[in-house]
């Protein structure tokens, strides 16, 4: 019989590459992750993990072995979610991870409905910028991710992740109010190819957003200064220092002195945000409710 604690464990491995890494995510010690390894490979009669390099990947029987895995921790999250319902359990607290302009634009109406609707179901609030919100709930530390799609992020039908689109929102480009082209009515990517650019750091979904539209537009854009603070990076435009493409929900209400603000006419960068819960745990009481009220107020955003 294999013990579905231990695949929590080993899908925990094969997400991050390495035991320690997988410890640390589940506070576990890597001496305690390997014998709980070596216990499943008793178990199922196979060896599940090779090394490579200074990490570990899985065999093709332990490959085979993670795809039931991700089956079975769903089905145990809807087993959990069932019984919670059964038992009226709509009380309780929910972590949600999310980046600050989503917090601001969804996250923070849902809470408010949520307090009115349903008030046993508590909500705690993690800043969570970047790709960190979906490794947070893949590895229990969170149990409802706010997050933006980039090319590295889990897709759509991965069978960790259960996910509910909510908005999507253009970046308009940020120039220097001396810049010839802030002229215009609008710009597109291809004039701004040879300026110097501001932006994210890598990691932060945005930086993706904003390389790939500059690939469709075809260049390379030539980041010179790098902040995940969207206030810094139009500070540093105003200063003349360059141009960037900043989602356009963050800019309201910010200052913008010495700056123009444009849309882009042409292809685009566009951040399409979603909410994201283990898969099997999207009924769960405590968390439909708020994913109804996450889409809700995704409804109102407006990006115009």
């Amino acid at each position: 019989m294999i013990d579905p604690r231990r695949l929590r464990i080993l899908r925990a491995v094969a997400d991050h590459r390495t035991v320690t890494a997988a410890a640390a995510a589940l506070y576990l010690t890597p001496s305690a992750v390997s014998q709980q390894l070596a216990a499943l490979e008793q178990e199922t009669g196979h060896a599940l993990l090779t090394r490579s390099g200074r990490g570990v990947r899985l065999t093709a029987a332990g490959e085979i072995l993670l795809t039931h895995a991700h089956a079975v921790l769903a089905q145990l999250e809807r087993a959990e979610a069932e019984l919670a319902a059964y038992a009226g359990g709509a009380s309780g607290e929910v972590t949600v991870a999310a980046f600050a302009t989503g917090i601001a634009e969804v996250l923070a109406p849902a809470v408010r409905t949520l307090a009115e609707r349903s008030p046993g179901i508590r909500v705690r609030v993690r800043d969570s910028e970047g790709d960190e919100s979906l490794t947070l709930v893949l590895d229990g530390e969170a149990d409802l991710a706010l997050a933006v799609e980039y090319r590295g992020a889990p897709r759509a039908d991965d069978r960790r992740l259960a996910r509910v689109p909510l908005y999507a929102e253009p970046f308009d480009a940020v120039l220097p109010a001396c810049d010839p082209l802030g002229q215009g009515p609008h710009v597109t990517l291809a004039e701004l190819a040879d300026r110097e650019w501001i932006g994210p750091y890598p990691g932060n979904p945005c930086h993706d957003v904003v390389l790939l539209a500059c690939e469709r537009a075809g260049f390379e854009p030539r980041l010179v200064h790098s902040s995940d603070d969207f206030r810094a990076v139009v500070a540093l435009a105003g200063a003349g220092a360059g141009v960037a493409l900043v989602p356009r929900s963050a800019l309201r209400g910010m200052e913008l002195k010495d700056t123009v603000v444009r849309p882009v006419e042409g292809p685009a960068a566009t951040r399409r945000v979603f909410a994201a819960v283990r898969r099997g745990a999207e009924s769960h009481p405590l968390f439909r409710p708020l994913l109804d009220a996450l889409v809700a107020a995704a409804a109102g955003v407006t990006t115009g």
